[in-house]
Parts: C-alpha cells; sequence; structure tokens
C-alpha cells in the first residue's frame, strides 16, 4: 500500500521505520508497526502522539512480545477519521478491524492516556477480539475521566471550534516551529523528555493533519458511559501512574480501579504523563511482572 506523502519527508528517521507499513482498512488507511516475536502485544498511544512514543518502550518489549502499534486514526501517518470514528466506541471499533484485517488477537494490551480508555473499550465491546481467557491490560496514566467542573462542559465544545476552523489548525502548526512552545508543552505533563522525543513530538504537532485529526478526537471524546461500563469488565487491569503526572492526576486511576472487579493501581514515583517515555525500563520492569502473574493465577 502506497504511504502519504509525507511520510517520505517527515518520516524518513521514524523510530521502527522498517517495521512500517500502511495497510487499508474500508476508508482508512492506517500506518501500522509490528517487530519482536513472542504472545501479540497491543500498544496503544494517546492524543497528540503517534507510534514514536513507543520507541524505547516497544524495543524492551519486542524482547518478549510481538509488537503491534498504530498510528490512531488522524493521528501521525494513518489518514483521518470520519465522523464515527472520532468518538471512543468509533475507535475502538476501527481498531477491532484492523485486528481482523491482521489475524492478530493480542494477549496484552498497553494504553497511554486516551490510548487507554481505547483498550479499555474495546474489551468490553469486543472480548473476543483478544487471546482467551482475557488480556491484561496495563494502562499508563488513563485518561478515563471528564475534566472535572466547568472545564469538563467547556473543553469539548473548544476543541470542536477549533477542528471546524482550518485557521486556528494552522495557526497551532506555525506555533510549534517555535521550539521553546515544544519545550513548554512537554513540561506542561509534568515530564522531561531527552532532545530526541521533543524533535519527534514537534514534527508531528508541524503536521496541520495531525493537529486536526487530534482536535477532532477530542471534540467527540465521551467518557461517562465508559465509566458506566467498567463494572463489568472481566480483564485484569494494572493502572500504572506517574505522580507528578499534571495532565491526569493519580486519582483518576485510583477512583477508576475501585469501579473495575479485577484492578490494581501502582504509582511511579518521579514521573509524569510520558512516564513510558520517560524511564521506559521501569515501565517495561512493571509490565513483565504484571503479564507474568497474570500467567500464574489460576483461570477463573
Amino acid at each position: 500500500m502506497t504511504p502519504p506523502p509525507h511520510w517520505a519527508r517527515d518520516g524518513a528517521d521514524w523510530p521502527f521505520r522498517e517495521a512500517s507499513r500502511f495497510i487499508r482498512v474500508g476508508e482508512l488507511l492506517w500506518h501500522v508497526q509490528s517487530y519482536g516475536s513472542g504472545p501479540p502485544a497491543l500498544l496503544i498511544h494517546g492524543a497528540g502522539a503517534a507510534t514514536h512514543s513507543w520507541r524505547d518502550l516497544g524495543a524492551l518489549l519486542a524482547e518478549r512480545f510481538t509488537v503491534l502499534a498504530m498510528d490512531l486514526p488522524g493521528h501521525g501517518f494513518t489518514g483521518l477519521a470520519g465522523r464515527a470514528e472520532r468518538t471512543l466506541p468509533g475507535m475502538a471499533t476501527a481498531l477491532r478491524a484492523l485486528l481482523r484485517v491482521l489475524g492478530v488477537a493480542p494477549r496484552l494490551v498497553i494504553g497511554h492516556s486516551a490510548g487507554a480508555a481505547i483498550g479499555l473499550r474495546l474489551a468490553l465491546d469486543a472480548p473476543q477480539a483478544f487471546a482467551p481467557p482475557a488480556p491484561l491490560i496495563v494502562t499508563l496514566n488513563a485518561a478515563i475521566a471528564p475534566f472535572p467542573g466547568l472545564a469538563g462542559q467547556l473543553f469539548p465544545g473548544i476543541a470542536k471550534a477549533l477542528f471546524y476552523n482550518p485557521l486556528a489548525i494552522h495557526a497551532f502548526a506555525l506555533s510549534a516551529r517555535d521550539d521553546r512552545a515544544i519545550e513548554r508543552l512537554i513540561a506542561s505533563t509534568g515530564s522531561q523528555l531527552e532532545a530526541r522525543g521533543r524533535d519527534l513530538y514537534a514534527r508531528l504537532l508541524r503536521m496541520p493533519r495531525h493537529i486536526e485529526g487530534t482536535l477532532g478526537m477530542m471534540a467527540h471524546w465521551d467518557l461517562p458511559p465508559l465509566q458506566a461500563d467498567l463494572p463489568r469488565l472481566g480483564a485484569e487491569v494494572l493502572l500504572l501512574t506517574g505522580a507528578e503526572d499534571l495532565a491526569v492526576p493519580p486519582s483518576v486511576s485510583r477512583e477508576a480501579a475501585r469501579l473495575m472487579p479485577k484492578a490494581t493501581v501502582e504509582e511511579l514515583k518521579g514521573l509524569g504523563h510520558l512516564a513510558h517515555e520517560e524511564a521506559p525500563d521501569r515501565v517495561a520492569a512493571r509490565i513483565f511482572a504484571a503479564f507474568d502473574a497474570a500467567a500464574r493465577a489460576p483461570a477463573a
């Protein structure tokens, strides 16, 4: 499948480029990466990110798993989503269709921020998409609660207004040409990244189509139905949360864990919202330990 034109320019040295391929499922052209060996592990990035966010953690996971990562609809090098695919259930449905085409049934699901919500929604709506009996789901700073108070009411409307304003999208992309703006944005998450990580985010944020896709996703996000369904989730869930996360406070994961029958929360000291990029070795160690524990547990 022919990649999009900007792949040659912006993806020339993309992490795991050699593992990339482009797959059309219905109207959507996906950028997908697969590497490593072992049980399949599905990695779902958060809003505004792409496969680059797994550059170091993915390499560690590939020692024990076959890693499957993709750019979500409208993000990175995957095509823009239609109206249905911008919603949380729509994203999960689109991802299910991709898994079906690939013939992959994951044993492990790792979701960061909004990607955690997609992984949980997928597990609830399509448990048959996973290898039995149920996958281990690991969430990283899970964004699975609306913003509190007035912000929760205003934020989707603001994102929607920007989404339908091409001038605002291009203005945001132009502002990302300032390296200091990128540094401030990353710092606002409570994380610190190396120069390589900052450069990859800058590349994405300078792409108007990526901004459009991110805003479209955020404008159509609706989390209360997910929260209402969490009590019927049968999978084991490990919620990892960065103690210094300024974007999604650890309390979100603690409150979500109380809604799920088989959930555990662990706090990662000294790490922010991009914990898996700051300390991939620490995060990988917790994932390996949780997967091994789940494998030893007797079947229900």
